[in-house]
């Protein structure tokens, strides 16, 4: 099992939410091994960025791991209720990163199905927060390095089948709602919600 180094991510944001299309998020949480192929994801480029935690350069308790170094994991709660995983891109002191968007189940479908309860296995991992819940992810996970421990992303095997990829709006968000920065595959059957090409 080969993990992305911190090297893949300390590139900009749009860039590695490209690539990271068809690696594969890998969960031990709670003594489960979870794994899901990630379909979707979505860049939020930096501090100029509108739609970013991080939109003027704020710098809080809550955006503190986006400053960090590349190839961590920025988990943030929203609406009061779910978690979303993110990784850490660009340079430390940069606030940059990626949103994981959805995953394509690969296996520990049962402990999948137990978080999410019943849903449709095309639901489990579609969207930012169904896949934090069927992983087991929380903010507990913030801040730490993707690289090793209970939340990392390997290296998919390179005899995988090239996939057209979508490039499209963000989706989601209130602001800057037309940059192109959302990729998809596009015959993903388990996206957050069908595209449009570009």
């Amino acid at each position: 099992m080969r993990v992305l180094l911190p090297g893949f991510y300390a590139r900009p944001a749009e860039l590695v939410a490209r690539r990271l299309l068809g690696h594969l998020v890998v969960s031990t949480v709670g003594g489960r091994r979870t794994v899901g192929r990630i379909v979707e994801t979505e860049a939020y480029v930096g501090p100029h960025d509108p739609a970013s935690h991080a939109y003027g350069d704020r710098r809080t308790a809550r955006t503190e791991t986006m400053y960090g170094p590349p190839g961590c994991a920025y988990v943030y709660f929203t609406y009061g209720m779910h978690w979303c995983l993110n990784a850490v891109t660009g340079r430390e002191g940069y606030p940059s990163a990626v949103l994981i968007r959805a995953l394509e189940p690969v296996s520990g479908l049962p402990t999948m199905r137990r978080r999410r309860g019943s849903v449709p296995d095309r639901l489990l991992c579609a969207g930012p927060a169904r896949l934090c819940q069927a992983l087991g992810i929380t903010g507990t996970l913030n801040g730490t390095t993707l690289q090793r421990g209970r939340l990392v992303i390997v290296r998919a095997a390179r005899s995988r089948p090239y996939r057209r990829i979508l490039t499209t709006p963000r989706i989601g968000i209130t602001r800057a709602t037309d940059w192109p920065l959302r990729y998809v595959f596009a015959d993903s059957t388990v996206a957050s919600r069908p595209s449009a090409a570009r």
